[in-house]
């Protein structure tokens, strides 16, 4: 029997998990896919400070700049002032703060439907709505290029899962008509906005296939309120409202907050408040955000050439390096190889730009990237600036 008298209490039980850890850890390094986090002081929500550096930062979801706007922050600090730091329970409990029922009217209307449900993060809301109305003898079918949290909630259900490429309406009705007669209910889940490509999703042509098959569509619009279709997101982006069941989508991009929120009709909202776990087990938001979020709303209703500026600051930079143009505030400058990636984030931090290399599993293998972001106060010396060295220095053109 060996003696374990001299080795410190709980030595044991963590030796096998530090080599697990350390082992995964030198996996990444070789492989060049190791994260590190970046101490990052955003000053203005455009400028940043990062290892005794001011940058231009190109990297952040902020699109309006709405989290340092003078009118949000007010609001964010009066509810402060008032309410306090946060809502103290679940919204089930005690944490239903009045501030939500009037942030959760203003995004049904700014979205056209009748109710919305506000989570406490854009991965809680994707975690707790799907499985909440799919089963275990249901189906999903998921776009292959999906956010991890469409995927995550999908999982959840434990149903039948498939995905059809990126995109492609025809691959997704061929499997609907292979397989949606063996199942009660079915689900087509996509992003609006895909966060690592900037495309967006035919969400017109899937609001189609999915009445024909009996499916609910489901978009992710994280990227795409408050930037496309005068504000409204990604299922107005054509003019004419797309036919989304379930409009999903975040308060911590354009909105300049933090929280998620679904938008649909009055039964699923009252559904989803009765089942999503990430709702009903989870501390409501405080309320100084909800104040944040209705008063970046008014922005996002009452100021026109302000959600119009980011779109035409993306267009100005594709056009002048010879890219197809925008479709996003979301511009990839695909590399492919990682640390070809990571040289050329480099050489732009070099210049004075934070622009982040975006490396697998992120995005698949031989796809790495610079993923470029756009936002209303960029200006436009710079935009072109950086456009040229992108051009001649990165791309080699």
């Amino acid at each position: 029997m060996n003696d374990l008298s001299s080795t410190p209490r709980g030595t044991q039980s963590m030796s096998s998990l530090d080599r697990f850890a350390s082992d995964k850890l030198a996996e990444l390094e070789r492989g060049h896919l190791r994260r590190t986090l970046a101490e990052t002081d955003r000053e203005d929500g455009l400028w940043i400070t990062r290892n005794g550096r001011r940058l231009l930062s190109f990297s952040c979801n902020d699109y309006l700049n709405l989290s340092h706007h003078p009118a949000v922050k007010k609001a964010a600090m009066a509810a402060l002032n008032r309410y306090g730091a946060g809502s103290g329970a679940s919204r089930l409990v005690t944490g239903n703060h009045p501030l939500f029922a009037e942030l959760e009217t203003r995004l049904a209307r700014l979205k056209g439907t009748e109710a919305c449900a506000v989570f406490g993060s854009g991965y809680l809301a994707n975690a707790g709505i799907i499985p909440s109305l799919i089963g275990s003898d249901d189906l999903v079918l998921l776009d292959e290029l999906a956010h991890a949290c469409l995927w995550a909630g999908a999982r959840l259900t434990r149903g039948k899962m498939l995905t059809f490429r990126h995109n492609d309406v025809r691959h997704a009705g061929e499997l609907l008509t292979e397989h949606r007669g063996n199942h009660p209910r079915a689900l087509i889940a996509t992003d609006g906005v895909f966060s690592m490509d900037g495309d967006l999703a035919p969400l017109s042509e899937l609001g189609e296939l999915a009445r024909r098959y009996d499916a609910w569509l489901m978009s992710d619009d994280a990227h795409g309120v408050g930037v496309l279709g005068n504000g409204r997101g990604s299922s107005f982006a054509t003019g004419a409202k797309a036919d989304v069941s379930l409009q999903m989508g975040t308060l911590s991009k354009a909105i300049g907050g933090y929280g998620g929120y679904l938008c649909a009709s009055r039964p699923v909202i009252e559904l989803i408040k009765n089942r999503a776990r990430t709702f009903v087990y989870s501390t409501g938001l405080p309320p100084a955000i909800a104040a944040a979020a209705i008063a970046a709303i008014d922005v996002i209703e009452n100021e026109p050439e302000t959600i119009a500026r980011p779109m035409q600051n993306a267009i100005a930079f594709t056009r002048r390096v010879g890219l197809p143009d925008a479709t996003s505030t979301i511009v990839p400058v695909i590399i492919g190889d990682e640390q070809k990636a990571l040289a050329a984030s480099r050489l732009l931090e070099d210049e004075g730009f934070a622009v982040i290399a975006i490396r697998p599993p992120t995005v698949p293998a031989g796809t790495s990237r610079l993923r470029l972001t756009f936002s209303a106060m960029h200006p436009s010396a710079e935009i072109e600036r950086l456009a040229d060295i992108v051009r001649t220095r990165v791309l080699g053109h």
